[in-house]
Parts: structure tokens; C-alpha cells; sequence
């Protein structure tokens, strides 16, 4: 029998083993069924390996290996999004309080004026009929700046004109902040970006646009560490992500930090706890991280599980100190006189030093709740960490039972789960201490179900251990069930990345970091990021910074929350 035969067979299956009486044979009946998924799943591993050998035994031979066509269309249990699963059911569309009319700015009015000897002599003036066209243009302002020049005999000095202060260079504002609104808005590429300007005759060498995006932005680069300061005080949470990156060919991640108000972009070569911990740090590079050895990180090493014996040697040795790095080094050193050995042992040590030192920290915002993924690099760093819904969700939809009943089980249960969901979204909007009761012990109810189809009660077992962390909203209703908002701020990198592969210098990526942060920030801000370029380039400094609006948002939802 070929596999599509063995397809729909197992669908003519209608054993219902929880409907079977004889409680023998309903559990062998339970067994059976367990075992056709098991090894329908083996069968799945087995063909994909097969497949792979035969790509590399062909690759031998000189031969090509068997293509990776992707599907046209989607398949069914493919598709892991809980989009539609997550919508509140039930409720009214909100309707748009202004319309796209209401937003457009009229820059003129004109009135089309009727021929008056057309009109009958009983005409009566009605007033007008209001049509609104949008229109753009896109001309040159070229200037030849005529500097005069004195000289002054007597004190032998010249004196020359200058030109006023935005002018710096052979062009203008206007076309730098055009370069920068098309390379970072738009994601226009850099020899685009030159056939753009070329068509409207300005002349700019490739050379000159790539300096213009990555040199003298020490701005720019100072207003995104604001924008990440005020991010970090505006609410009692941060959601972070990261996705890969490439720097000159190399493989590196953007670390995405934000909530509702910010978006920042850090790229790192690596994503280890240590990294992750300098960029909250407000210190990507780690170039001042330091490592305190109190109490808490005693108690975290004891977490992390290195031996009682290490742990008191390193008590004996540095309790209540705080280390630089080559201290830090110089320690492991004594400890592991052998490189190769307690690798594992010498990672644990520097993080639990390390996120003592982060608590112990004033000078930068100390985060109490993070928002991630389940990624272990993202755990303990904070007091408290929220767990993404969505991202548990799509680990049920990851299961592709063959067996019809399993499949029916999978639907009813995730059925349930959205619809737990949809409570929490509820206890969001006028949350009190019995209704976080009943919704904890309804999780508790819900995620001990026992179905019978192995895969599917050790996925709910999963998540029944993460409770404390799923349920934060309980506690701090005001935390997002998901984490939506960094996985945005994520895509925009990715399709960053589909139009230019990688940066090629250090100042390149340092640019796109800055920039990407400037303009995902404006977004979210309402505020029109070629204006703000704009504004920053010709040093005119007539719109409030990004930090500064930040800042007076998060006041104005903190007022709002209290009220």
C-alpha cells in the first residue's frame, strides 16, 4: 500500500476508545492508536533522512539532489498562526473615528468656477461640492551660494560670508534626509536610492549616498540611546525578540527591544544570556559589564546547579565583591586553570554575576518584567518574565495527529484554549483579586486535562509548568498576552535584510541599528519620520524629540490607569 492509501485508510478509522465499555480493550485500543502515531511519525524522520542521504549520494556523484520546490498553496496543519483563534469573539467592529479624508492636509484651495454665460438668468448659488486630490511634487532647489569676501590691508584678515548653518557640504538637507526616508522608510537599496536621485538630475556619487547613511550620525545615534531610555521608563515591562542577521558576510542577530511607545534594534554577533543581559543594559557591546557576588548570586548559581563545593570556594573568594571583566577572567582562571575544562561552569558563574550586577545597577533602568519568547537566553534575567500565548499556542499546532480521533481531540482542546484566551483578554479590560482567582484555578483545571493522545497531553503538560509565567497578566494586567509587538519590530529587520543581505562595516550596522529604532519609533509615535530626519538634518530642532514624546505618552497612560 502506497502512502496515499495508507492516508485514507487511517481516516476510515472511527475507534473511539473512551466510548469502548470494556475498559481492556478500550486501553489496547488507546495503545494501538498511540503506537500508528509514533510510527507514522517515524515513518515522517525516516523519509526525510532517506531523502537526504540520496541528495548527498548524488551530490557524489556529480549528479544534482532532488529540488526544494516549496508548496503553491498551503497544506492543511501547516499553517502554526493562532490569528484567528486569538480574535475576540463577539464584538463590534470599532468604527474609525476620522475618515482618510479627515487626515489629508490641504495645502491650497481652489474654487472651479462655472461659466457664468451659461447660466439661466434664475441661477441660484448653492455652495460647493468638495473634492480633494492629493498631489506630490518633486522638484530641485538647487542654490549657488555667492559667499562675498573682504580683505582688510591693515590687519591683513580676510573675510568671507558663510552659509547658513544646515548647509554642510555639496548638498542640502532635503537631499540627505530624502536618502536617509528612502534607505530606512521605504527600504530602497543604495544604487536605487542613486537612480532615484539621477532622474531628477541631482547628481550624487554612490559613494557620497553611503556616506550620508553611515558616517557623522553621532546625532542620530545619541537620540536613539534616548529613545531607549525613555522606552525603558515609559512602562513596567519590555517585550524583547531577536532574528538573524549578517555583518560582512558573517552571521550576527538583531536583538529587538520595545513596547507600545518604541521599537530599538541592537545587532550582536551572539545571543547568549550575557548578550542579551548587556543590550537590556543599555550596554550592546559589553564593554562595561561587571559581575557582583552577593547573596542573589550565590543563590542563582545554586539554580544553575553547579556543586556546593564550587559554590562555597567562590563564597570563600569573592563574596560581597564586585568584579570588572579582567577580574572576572582572572578569577575563572584560578578556578580552571585548564581552558577546556568547566566551560559550562565558567558561563553559569558570569551570568549569575553578571544579573546581580544588572539589579544592583542605578545608572540605567533596571527592567522588573520582560516579555519573550521561551527561549532559554531570555530567562532569569529579570525579577519576573511573561511568556508569549501565541508562541505556546503554535506548539499545538505543531502536532499533526493522523489518527482521526487524535485530531479530534487536538480541535476540542485547542478550542478550549482559545477560549481561556479570550477570558484573559476580558480580566484585561476590569481585572479584580476573585476574578484572577477563578482564572488561576481554571487554568490549573484546564491544562491537567488528560486526553489519551500521548503527544498532545505532554504538549498540555508543558504548559501546564509555565503557569507563573503565562499568567503575569494576573498579577500585572497591564503586561500583553503576546508578543506581538517585538516579533513587528522583528519583520521589519527581516525585510530590511531581503533588500541588502548584510552591512559591511562596523559604522554601517551601527547606522541601520539607529535608524531602524528612529523610524519603527516614529511609527508607533504618529510622528512622520522624513519630517523628523528632516528636522534633525537642517538643525532647525523645531519638533520635540522622539524620547521627549515617549516620555509624555507613558505619563499621559500611567494618569490615565491611576485615574
Amino acid at each position: 500500500m502506497n502512502l496515499s492509501g495508507i492516508t485514507q485508510a487511517l481516516e476510515t478509522i472511527n475507534i473511539r476508545p473512551d466510548e469502548i465499555h470494556d475498559e481492556q480493550l478500550s486501553e489496547t485500543f488507546r495503545i494501538l492508536l498511540q503506537l500508528i502515531e509514533e510510527l507514522s511519525g517515524h515513518v515522517k524522520k525516516l523519509k526525510a533522512e532517506n531523502q537526504k542521504l540520496r541528495d548527498e549520494i548524488s551530490l557524489m556523484k556529480g549528479e544534482q539532489p532532488k529540488p526544494d520546490i516549496k508548496p503553491s498553496g498551503k497544506k492543511p496543519n501547516v499553517d502554526i498562526s493562532s490569528e484567528e483563534e486569538r480574535k475576540p469573539k463577539n464584538t463590534p467592529k470599532n468604527k474609525k473615528s476620522k475618515t482618510k479624508k479627515d487626515k489629508i492636509k490641504i495645502d491650497r484651495v481652489v474654487v472651479c468656477e462655472v461659466d457664468k454665460d451659461i447660466l439661466p438668468d434664475d441661477a441660484v448659488f448653492k455652495g460647493y461640492q468638495d473634492v480633494v486630490v492629493q498631489e506630490i511634487k518633486i522638484i530641485t532647489d538647487n542654490i549657488e551660494y555667492r559667499k562675498e569676501i573682504y580683505y582688510s590691508p591693515s590687519q591683513n584678515k580676510t573675510y568671507m560670508g558663510k552659509t547658513p548653518s544646515e548647509i554642510n557640504g555639496e548638498f542640502g538637507p532635503g537631499v540627505k534626509s530624502t536618502v536617509f526616508t528612502l534607505k530606512h522608510v521605504a527600504n530602497v537599496s543604495e544604487p536605487k536610492i542613486h537612480e532615484f536621485m539621477d532622474n531628477f538630475n541631482i547628481h550624487i556619487a554612490p559613494s557620497t549616498i553611503s556616506r550620508i547613511l553611515t558616517k557623522n550620525n553621532e546625532l542620530f545615534h545619541q537620540e536613539k540611546a534616548d529613545i531607549f531610555r525613555a522606552g525603558m521608563l515609559s512602562t513596567g515591562y519590555q517585550q524583547m525578540d531577536d532574528t538573524s542577521s549578517r555583518v560582512h558576510g558573517q552571521n550576527h542577530y538583531a536583538q529587538i527591544v520595545c513596547n507600545p511607545y518604541y521599537t530599538a534594534y541592537f545587532t550582536t554577533p551572539r545571543k547568549d544570556r550575557l548578550t542579551v543581559l548587556d543590550v537590556l543594559r543599555g550596554d550592546p557591546d559589553g564593554e562595561s559589564r561587571s559581575y557582583c557576588f552577593n547573596e542573589e548570586a550565590f543563590g542563582m548559581m545554586a539554580e544553575f546547579r553547579l556543586s556546593k563545593k564550587l559554590i562555597g570556594r567562590l563564597h570563600e573568594l569573592t563574596s560581597g565583591k564586585t568584579l570588572d571583566e579582567s577580574q572576572m577572567q582572572e578569577l575563572l582562571d584560578i578556578i580552571y586553570p585548564t581552558p577546556d575544562k568547566g566551560k559550562n561552569n565558567r558561563t553559569r558563574i558570569m551570568e549569575a554575576g553578571a544579573i546581580a550586577a544588572y539589579h544592583q545597577q542605578t545608572d540605567f533602568p533596571v527592567i522588573p518584567i520582560l516579555l519573550t519568547d521561551d527561549a532559554p537566553q531570555f530567562k532569569r534575567l529579570t525579577y519576573e518574565q511573561a511568556l508569549c500565548w501565541a508562541h505556546d499556542g503554535r506548539n499545538y499546532k505543531k502536532l499533526h495527529p493522523v489518527v482521526p480521533v487524535h485530531r479530534e481531540k487536538l480541535e476540542k482542546f485547542l478550542g478550549r484554549y482559545w477560549d481561556y484566551y479570550g477570558k484573559l483578554l476580558e480580566f484585561k479590560e476590569s481585572p479584580t483579586p476573585e476574578e484572577a482567582e477563578a482564572a488561576s484555578a481554571e487554568f490549573d483545571e484546564l491544562f491537567s486535562t488528560k486526553t489519551g493522545y500521548h503527544a498532545l497531553d505532554d504538549r498540555i503538560a508543558k504548559t501546564l509548568d509555565k503557569k507563573s509565567e503565562l499568567l503575569i497578566v494576573l498579577k500585572h494586567p497591564e503586561v500583553p498576552l503576546h508578543n506581538n509587538e517585538s516579533e513587528l519590530g522583528a519583520r521589519a529587520q527581516v525585510r530590511r535584510r531581503d533588500v541588502s543581505l548584510h552591512t559591511m562595516t562596523e559604522d554601517g550596522t551601527k547606522a541601520n541599528d539607529t535608524f531602524l529604532t528612529i523610524v519603527e519609533t516614529a511609527k508607533k509615535l504618529g510622528v512622520s519620520a522624513y519630517e523628523y530626519i528632516h528636522d534633525r538634518v537642517s538643525k532647525r530642532f523645531r519638533m520635540p524629540s522622539l524620547a521627549e514624546t515617549i516620555e509624555a505618552k507613558g505619563v499621559l497612560e500611567m494618569n490615565y490607569d491611576a485615574g
